[in-house]
């Protein structure tokens, strides 16, 4: 059994204002570019003379980048809901300021609600805030999201 599955959390393990960290993960310029070329293939992502002419005043990664780092850091990180992190949705998802080559990233999920499902009784939902900061503690990412967990199973 790994530390992972032992460290598995249930619905009843989690109450409003815990707040869970990651580690840090550095992105770089050539990360940068490869995630756009791919998926965001814009300039300003993918060119460093032209990004410095937009809106961006240099290389900036995509927010949907920062998204999909944001979520592995968020796997790897202390918030560990028994059976993996089950979106239903998102409510909100902001993007406050670039992601540079360079920048160390790292998340706090704060939990904002936790409710057994009415219908189904192995399962309930909880609403998490993850906030995802640069070296500096700047917020460069933020969302609202709502996840399925699993009710701890009864003994026996």
């Amino acid at each position: 059994m790994t530390d992972r599955e032992r460290a598995r959390q249930y619905l009843e393990d989690y109450a409003a204002g815990q707040i869970y960290r990651s580690a840090r993960m550095t992105i770089d310029k050539d990360q940068i570019i490869a995630f756009a070329g791919q998926f965001d293939p814009q300039p300003y992502h993918l060119d460093e003379e032209a990004a410095h002419k937009s809106v961006f005043g240099g290389l900036a990664a995509s927010g949907w980048h920062t998204a999909a780092l944001s979520m592995r850091l968020l796997v790897d990180s202390e918030f560990r809901p028994a059976h993996g992190i089950l979106g239903v949705g998102v409510d909100e998802l902001r993007w406050l300021r670039p992601v540079r080559p360079g920048d160390s990233l790292y998340v706090e999920t704060e939990v904002l609600e936790v409710r057994p499902s009415k219908s189904e009784a192995d399962r309930g939902l909880i609403r998490v805030r993850t906030t995802t900061f640069n070296q500096s503690g700047e917020q460069v990412q933020m969302y609202v999201g709502n996840l399925l967990v699993s009710r701890r199973p009864a003994a026996g």
